[in-house]
């Protein structure tokens, strides 16, 4: 199994099911961290628009930095298309809130970016959340400062 050539999700062929649904929304853009992360907030049945798979998060004490992770084609990726939100569905830890605030540095002039709501855990994973609060999550999503 490999990559999607587009959210770099999961895929055996070259574009994911998502990105090639074309009742999908491309106005909003959710960024994960990795597959796991679209798949639980898939489960919602919320999310109508499309996925960005980052492949992990911002580890400096793990020697990961931002050339590791899917960052610049994401930013591509926003500045190509018309998207008009870009969704930061991100772990809240330290490591994602620093993914969370160097993507946002580097999409704001393009598009608005917003997070997800703190209705998770401060250290939980979002493949282990319940289907209400990562609907929740969704909802209360803000603007990045």
């Amino acid at each position: 199994m490999g990559q999607c050539q587009t959210c770099f999700h999961l895929s055996a062929e070259p574009t994911c099911e998502i990105c090639r649904n074309q009742e999908r929304s491309n106005g909003q853009i959710c960024v994960v961290a990795d597959s796991r992360d679209l798949l639980a907030l898939e489960r919602t049945r919320e999310f109508s628009g499309r996925y960005h798979v980052l492949g992990g998060l911002i580890s400096p004490m793990d020697g990961i930095g931002p050339d590791l992770l899917q960052i610049s084609s994401l930013v591509k990726r926003v500045a190509a298309d018309n998207v008009e939100e870009v969704i930061l569905a991100l772990t809240p830890s330290v490591e994602g809130d620093t993914t969370s605030l160097y993507v946002a540095r580097l999409l704001k002039p393009f598009t608005r970016v917003s997070r997800i709501a703190y209705g998770l855990p401060v250290g939980s994973e979002l493949e282990y959340a319940d289907d209400v609060t990562l609907s929740r999550a969704l909802e209360g999503r803000r603007d990045v400062d």
